[in-house]
């Protein structure tokens, strides 16, 4: 099915890497002008400390050298759509609406945006979890979201056209042993989205939320042989996820070949919510 976006401007968070990067590229080669956005962009300097208090994968990311988001941009522009990126942080409330202004100069206002950032680096039994990693999880992965709806949703309200996509988790359909702010904030995405979709259905904007299994990224790629084993024995097509799966769904949601899709969590896991249900 055509997923055709020509004349459409998208925003993507969390995209120097992952599923944020390989979104952004599907964005682009359906036809929209894309804006990549992440807490890392190439050529900045950072704190390494500071970092890590934030995410300790963003940290490591950083110094490995994996960050993509000038690069994913001019990717895009190659395909023949305008891009820009921009540092930002979904948490920070005058940053985001400080580069959705700055967006809407270089691309014209967002008409598709896909909330993607999060952190997931907080593994520990539930005793031991601390409560600042909680709040700082509920504030990357849903107040996160929260933010960046807001500053798109006027634009998309005059419009009357929008698409909103929401990346949550299998972890919301079936929990995340040690994970507990992870499953949490991302089973909250859904009733956000939800909710959203409730509200925006009579202004034209949809929200959906795709929820993928264990793909291919470069944090899943930090994990052992074994437990990556026992994941894909997990999985209804015994194998990982490629980050291109997840994109495509996206784009397909930000198509108008999805215009009566709205309110809905679509798993996109290889069957692993079936095997363990």
């Amino acid at each position: 099915m055509e997923t055709n976006l020509k004349g459409k401007v998208a925003l993507v968070t969390g995209a120097s890497r992952g599923l944020g990067f390989a979104i952004s590229l599907a964005l682009g080669r359906a036809g929209a002008d894309v804006a990549l956005t992440d807490i890392l962009v190439e050529e900045q300097e950072y704190d390494k400390d500071e970092l890590e208090k934030y995410s300790v994968l963003a940290a490591h990311f950083a110094e490995d050298g994996a960050v993509k988001t000038l690069s994913g941009a001019e990717q895009v522009r190659s395909m023949g759509s305008k891009s820009c990126a921009f540092k930002m942080d979904v948490t920070d409330r005058d940053e985001v609406e400080k580069v959705m202004k700055s967006v809407e100069a270089e691309l014209g206002s967002v008409d598709i945006l896909v909330n993607n950032a999060a952190v997931m680096d907080n593994l520990e039994r539930f005793d031991k979890q601390k409560l600042e990693l909680w709040r700082r999880d509920l504030g990357v992965n849903l107040t996160g979201a929260f933010n960046c709806c807001q500053a798109v949703w006027p634009g998309m309200v005059r419009k009357r056209w929008g698409r909103i996509i929401n990346i949550s988790s299998v972890a919301a359909l079936m929990g995340a042993s040690l994970q507990p702010s992870y499953g949490a904030t991302k089973a909250g995405l859904i009733g956000f989205t939800k909710s959203l979709a409730v509200e925006g259905g009579r202004c034209g904007i949809n929200v959906n939320a795709v929820c993928p299994g264990f793909i291919a990224t470069e944090s899943v790629q930090l994990y052992d042989e074994m437990m990556t084993e026992r994941i894909k024995k997990g999985t209804a097509l015994k194998r990982l996820g490629r980050p291109e799966e997840i994109a495509s769904v996206v784009a397909f949601l930000a198509s108008e070949a999805s215009s009566y899709i709205t309110g809905a969590a679509i798993p996109v896991t290889g069957g692993m919510d079936l095997l363990n249900l």
